[in-house]
């Protein structure tokens, strides 16, 4: 049923029913294959429906796209989830222990732990955030955390999102289409609530409140425009968080505190949850041609007007040469080991690396440090000798830009084809909440999936789909 290199999270590595997916099998097995079917089309009406789309960037054709949703649900145990969920914490407690050092003291530089260079040289760190103390200490507000599986206790991570991670609302979407299609399975299966994300973020972005705050926070979102790949998602969260979802144009500083355009007149924000990425946010502090962001809401932040979510300057720790350095940072934040290891890493800027990679480069993932969404990769096993040519004159011209790492045997979950269940390659993006309350992660997350057989690109941009994560009370 499965290939024996491949552990497969329902059938194990050798066809044994795994413990999670013992109830829903047996009911899977007692269904009819023509009602399921209808079932995927009625799902897909859904999403259609309720407008769940993507923008896909450098497309010549339509680029508003319907997220492919898969019915069957990716199954987490109890016990595998609290082992998940300890490693997830550690790992986003020492990311803002991180980002609160290299805007402030620079220890860990200066204990020799993490270079200079990788810090000096490196486009996301944001001079303008020296010194500055976000309110509660908080730099990374919500985080997501992409792990993938090769085995039954084996978990990595692959790369770390503190930046703006995406992909919450096709989380609780997902969800919300199971419970409606199919309640008998949540009344057989225990399975943990995604459903109170909405009022949890709302209440841990209040909690970050500045200062500044009188009497309940007023939050809002900034996004920059229904143009942006991830608009649908903009526009959910604050539909669901009851707040504003606000536009560059919409704002302005008012009596030191930065506002938004209402019918009664300009009412400050305490809170600005914003979509925007650190170039676009102030025109007169980055990009002068930005129209996304508000003139002068650096000068405000910085002087404890208002709470931005993500703080600027997060993105250095989404740098995938940083993300290899992770063991350390762990390490010297929280003086523990870390629970969940990183997949092992070569620095491309490095020359021994760079020889290795060059040598190996049919075999290895090769990914740009600021690139997401999967664009600007390669993966060696499955590229052609024209991409292997094009990825060494890359690499040879700006190694800096890139970093390598082997081809990891990603887990596989069924999908529901034609043919019946079928294994597909996935990975996991867990979100999480911090606040000066504490850290919440969110039980399960948004499990993408590889839809076309042997890939292991999950990215919706380039073919990828999503389940339900269920992760199951002990």
């Amino acid at each position: 049923m499965t290939d024996t290199q491949i552990f497969d999270e329902m059938w194990g590595s050798d066809d044994s029913l795994r413990a999670p997916y013992q109830k829903f099998h047996d009911w899977f097995s007692a269904e009819d294959a023509a009602r399921l079917r209808a079932k995927q089309r009625e799902a897909e009406k859904l999403f259609r429906l309720t407008g769940i789309t993507f923008n896909v960037y450098g497309r010549s054709e339509a680029e508003e796209r319907l997220i492919p949703f898969d019915i069957i649900p990716r199954i987490i145990s109890g016990a595998e989830w609290l082992r998940l969920s300890r490693g997830i914490e550690q790992r986003v407690r020492a990311l803002n222990a991180f980002l609160a050092d290299i805007y402030g003291g620079q220890e860990i530089i200066k204990a020799g732990r993490l270079p200079a260079e990788m810090i000096a040289r490196n486009e996301a760190f944001l001079p303008h955030m020296i010194g500055v103390a976000p309110p509660g200490d908080v730099y990374t507000h919500i985080v997501g955390i992409d792990l993938v599986r090769t085995g039954p206790g084996e978990f990595y991570v692959l790369e770390d999102n503190a930046r703006t991670p995406s992909g919450v609302s096709y989380m609780l979407e997902n969800r919300e289409t199971m419970l409606q299609m199919f309640p008998e399975l949540f009344s057989q299966n225990r399975v943990q609530p995604v459903q109170t994300y909405p009022a949890d973020l709302h209440r841990s972005l209040g909690a970050c409140a500045p200062a500044a705050t009188t009497g309940d926070p007023v939050v809002a979102v900034l996004t920059p425009g229904i143009y942006n790949s991830a608009y649908f998602e903009h526009a959910f969260l604050a539909d669901q968080m009851g707040v504003e979802l606000v536009e560059g144009h919409d704002l302005r500083i008012v009596d030191g505190r930065v506002a938004m355009r209402t019918t009664r007149g300009y009412k400050p924000i305490d809170v600005l949850y914003r979509r925007v990425d650190d170039d676009f946010l102030d025109p007169l502090n980055f990009n002068p041609d930005s129209q996304l962001g508000v003139a002068g809401i650096m000068d405000v932040y910085r002087a404890g007007g208002i709470t931005i979510a993500n703080a600027p300057g997060t993105g250095i720790a989404d740098d995938k040469a940083i993300y290899s350095y992770m063991p350390e940072i762990v390490e010297f934040y929280t003086g523990e080991r870390p629970l969940l290891e990183n997949v092992p890493t070569w620095r491309c800027s490095e020359p021994e690396a760079l020889a290795y990679v060059l040598d190996n480069l049919s075999d290895l993932v090769v990914k740009e440090v600021h690139g997401s969404g999967g664009y600007g990769m390669l993966i060696g096993p499955t590229a052609t000798k024209k991409d292997l040519a094009e990825f060494r004159k890359k690499l040879k011209a700006r190694p800096g830009n890139y970093i390598a790492q082997p081809t990891l045997s990603l887990s596989t979950v069924p999908i529901f084809s034609r043919a019946g269940l079928t294994p597909r390659h996935v990975d996991l993006r867990p979100f999480v909440l911090v606040s000066p309350e504490g850290i919440r992660v969110t039980p399960g997350g948004l499990t993408r999936v590889a839809l076309k057989k042997g890939s292991l690109v999950v990215n919706s941009s380039q073919g990828g789909g999503t389940k339900d994560t269920w992760v199951l009370e002990e």
